[in-house]
């Protein structure tokens, strides 16, 4: 199914390069719409406006975007507000600039705005030419992670999906046990409606979340990478491990909440 609409972030750095054009190019149904936006935050000196939206004109004529918007405030709320004005089903972010220090003290602009979405969230770095092909999930399969396949589904529809699950074993208790919980919660998630056809069964692979997918990411090739958002402890929380990526993808990235 096409978006309808796709909101195209930037903030006007090199970091954002790629955003329009990716979100030009999953626009391709007849009538559908991509809207150029920056946030600015009202507590910092900024350029005039004019300025700020000379250059989103520029950007946007250059990209092919439909129009523009420059809204002002906190981003996670400004940018969930336009995605439900807009009926926007997906919003195109680029790579977070990291604060080492202030990284761990709060929540980053990107993860507040992918807790505020109505929709999945994708981060682009990859040149927007080339269309996704290998689509590796990592899951914990959790609703999240279903939504994310779907999402996945609609942003590459030519791609192979691939999924990957890691087990991180008890030190003591019954190993077993824990892998037949892990098989049994496989079965469920294939019971999903509506997600696309997997290469092959998502794999159950012993071992830490980092270098499991680490590995798999690197043997596929893998171009997009997706993953549900929360936690399984707490849904109105980013999952660490969420987190983690997004704050340096291996590739460009998809990001999907339950419903």
């Amino acid at each position: 199914m096409p978006f309808a609409a796709i909101l195209a972030a930037t903030d006007l750095t090199a970091r954002s390069a790629q955003v329009p054009g990716r979100a030009r190019t999953l626009a391709q149904a007849p009538g559908s719409r991509v809207l150029l936006v920056h946030v600015r935050p009202e507590d910092r000196k900024k350029p005039p406006a004019a300025e700020v939206e000379a250059e989103l004109a520029d950007i946007a004529e250059a990209s092919g975007a439909d129009g523009f918007r420059l809204l002002t405030g906190e981003a996670g709320p400004q940018m969930a507000a336009l995605a439900r004005e807009q009926a926007a089903g997906l919003i195109v972010l680029g790579l977070h600039q990291e604060r080492r220090v202030l990284d761990l003290l709060r929540l980053t602009t990107m993860e507040k705005i992918v807790l505020a979405a109505p929709c999945p969230v994708l981060i682009a770095q990859l040149p927007p030419e080339r269309p996704y092909r290998q689509v590796l999930l990592a899951t914990d399969f959790s609703p999240a992670s279903a939504e994310a396949l779907k999402a996945a589904a609609r942003v590459a529809p030519g791609a192979e999906f691939h999924a990957i699950h890691a087990l991180e074993l008890p030190l003591v208790g019954d190993r077993e046990a824990a892998r037949e919980r892990a098989e049994a919660a496989r079965a469920a998630f294939l019971a999903t409606p509506g997600l696309p056809t997997l290469a092959e069964r998502p794999e159950i692979v012993p071992g830490g979340v980092h270098q499991v997918l680490a590995f798999r990411h690197e043997e596929l090739g893998a171009d997009l990478l997706c993953l549900g958002a929360q936690s399984g402890k707490d849904p109105g929380t980013l999952g660490n491990y969420a987190r983690d990526l997004m704050r340096a993808p291996p590739s460009d990235m998809l990001v999907a909440k339950a419903l």
